[in-house]
């Protein structure tokens, strides 16, 4: 494993609440952490219910006619505003417009773009969990009330 002191969670909260200091952990520590609470999200409602809709997008045709039409639609705007053809450009981005109300009004999609927003939720909810926890436990073990305004 490694040569750094190394405990199980339970057994750190009883030496910090004796008074003994927390175990350091190491990076691959904090890495193979990382990899179980990924682990955990993975399996969560949120991402088995976008992967239902992934999977229902990928084999419903006219969701990928629709997608692959935007797609070119998109290019030939970039060639058209290259060459300075702002009218074409204009007229393509319509048409363009149009197969993206077709996608936008299919339910799955609706669903898809509504996982996409839960599992960003939920993955920024953990970020800021940790970003809170550290800074806590820094200004504590610190004996800081509030962070430092500057380094310097």
């Amino acid at each position: 494993m490694n040569t750094q002191q190394h405990e199980e969670p339970g057994n750190i909260r009883e030496h910090a609440a004796a008074g003994v200091p927390a175990a350091v952990w190491s990076r691959e520590d904090i890495l193979n952490k990382s990899r179980e609470l990924a682990d955990l999200i993975s399996s969560s409602e949120e991402v088995r219910v976008f992967q239902q809709a992934e999977r229902q997008i990928q084999g419903h045709e006219r969701i990928q006619f629709l997608i692959s039409a935007i797609k070119k639609k998109q290019k030939e705007i970039v060639a058209f505003e290259a060459m300075k053809n702002a009218k074409m450009a204009a007229m393509i981005e319509a048409e363009m417009q149009e197969f993206q109300e077709e996608l936008d009004g299919i339910p799955i999609v609706g669903d898809y773009q509504q996982g996409q927003v839960e599992i960003n939720d939920l993955l920024q909810m953990v970020v800021s969990a940790i970003h809170s926890t550290v800074s806590e436990k820094i200004a504590v073990e610190k004996g800081a009330d509030t962070p430092p305004s500057s380094c310097g």
